[in-house]
């Protein structure tokens, strides 16, 4: 069977690779938690957003790939091993389902995060770059919202602007990359159902083999049943005989004395 390329074929590698994999993306999680602590506050920078948005990225690729092993794995050509390979596919499925839902989790509230952060840029700059009051009559009041809309816009400064697209791509990416891993959850639903047949055939089959064996205790009993009775019909038998040939003998014995 042919595997993507930098897949390995052997099924204890895939296992330590998709282990390692799983640990990465929980570690990954803990610093992108650490970083949206950071988030909005005096702390926030430059420096923290491209952090954010490398471990973002390398937790989403880590992710696809993580996805992309365990598939391989499930594919393997059966071998001796096979129980124990479903086992540890049970277990690995568990734990990338856990450490991918924390990390999904963690992307929702970095974009909610993002959201919060340009609303509140927007909102700042309006205040401060003096707009316009109708109540100081600076304004028309039968101004139309077109231009009001365009006062508004002219309000907020370029550095502001910069800021609000900066952080509005970067929602977008978030929005992209959460719909990644909503596939990813798809293909782990298929899998966890495969895997679930798989766990009903097995169940099946000792089920199967439970009534054989107590068809078979049963056959052996009504066996053992037959052969003591035949034992007990040899025995009645024998006495008969043993009686019918004192009695011939006592017969005999009286005639020869005659």
């Amino acid at each position: 069977m042919a595997y993507q390329a930098g897949i390995p074929e052997e099924p204890n590698a895939l296992v330590q690779n998709i282990s390692s994999n799983i640990q990465r993306l929980g570690l990954l999680t803990s610093e992108l938690q650490r970083a949206l602590s950071l988030l909005g506050t005096a702390h926030d920078s430059d420096q923290l957003q491209q952090t954010l948005q490398q471990n973002q990225q390398q937790g989403n690729q880590l992710a696809k790939d993580t996805d992309r092993l365990i598939k391989a794995f499930s594919v393997l050509p059966a071998g001796a091993d096979q129980r124990q390979r479903k086992i540890q596919k049970e277990r690995l499925l568990n734990d990338f389902s856990a450490a991918l839902s924390t990390f999904q989790k963690t992307q929702r509230e970095a974009a909610d995060k993002e959201r919060e952060f340009v609303a509140r840029v927007r909102a700042s700059s309006r205040v401060s770059g003096g707009q316009p009051d109708a109540h100081h009559g600076n304004v028309n009041p039968f101004l139309t919202s077109d231009v009001q809309v365009q006062d508004q816009a002219e309000a907020v400064s370029e550095a502001d602007l910069r800021l609000i697209r900066e952080r509005e791509s970067a929602i977008r990416q978030l929005e992209s990359d959460i719909t990644d891993i909503n596939d990813i959850f798809k293909d782990l639903g298929v899998m966890v159902h495969e895997q679930g047949d798989v766990i009903d055939s097995i169940e099946a089959n000792v089920e199967s083999a439970d009534v054989n064996v107590q068809s078979a205790t049963q056959q052996l009993a009504r066996a053992a049943d037959y052969q003591r009775s035949s034992r007990k019909k040899i025995c009645i038998l024998i006495l008969v005989l043993v009686v019918v040939a004192v009695v011939v003998g006592l017969i005999i014995w009286g005639a020869a004395r005659q």
